[in-house]
């Protein structure tokens, strides 16, 4: 059905279509992550030797962050 409809849209093998919808869940969680990154690198910068509890929230935060993305699946709009 995918191939059938590609056909129709006259798209290349290296073409996908997507709902909006889905890409601007994907670029929300992508913002969240690099947000995760900037606060951490900020925060431990600021903290010279940081704690392990310290350390410990940051991984938290980024994983807090990047498991939406590994979880995500994106599928070809219909």
């Amino acid at each position: 059905m995918a191939r059938q409809r590609a056909r129709e849209l006259q798209l290349s093998e290296n073409e996908l279509v997507v709902a909006r919808e889905e890409l601007d869940a994907l670029h929300d969680e992508l913002y969240v992550l690099a947000c995760a990154v900037d606060d951490v690198e900020r925060d431990l910068a600021a903290a010279g030797r940081p704690t392990v509890s310290e350390l410990r929230d940051a991984v938290e935060w980024l994983l807090a962050a990047a498991k939406p993305l590994r979880d995500r699946e994106i599928s070809p709009s219909s």
